[in-house]
């Protein structure tokens, strides 16, 4: 499913779902990077993340797959 991964301006990391017009915060991460691993949204939703290079500027669209919620 393709995400985009944005920074809002007070420092809160959210992801926003196109298809679904669905902008949610991440309230946990497995790692503490962020990419690579799995992250948890405000409303329950749970995406695995691809690793990205170190540095990555966000907003950063990416495919990732959903596991929960």
């Amino acid at each position: 499913m393709k995400i985009m991964v944005r920074k809002k301006e007070a420092g809160e990391i959210t992801i926003y779902i196109a298809k679904k017009d669905l902008e949610e915060p991440i309230v946990s991460a497995d790692k503490e990077g962020l990419f690579g691993g799995v992250v948890t949204l405000a409303n329950g939703m749970k995406f695995l993340l691809p690793e990205v290079p170190p540095g990555t500027k966000l907003p950063l669209t990416l495919e990732a797959r959903k596991i929960e919620g």
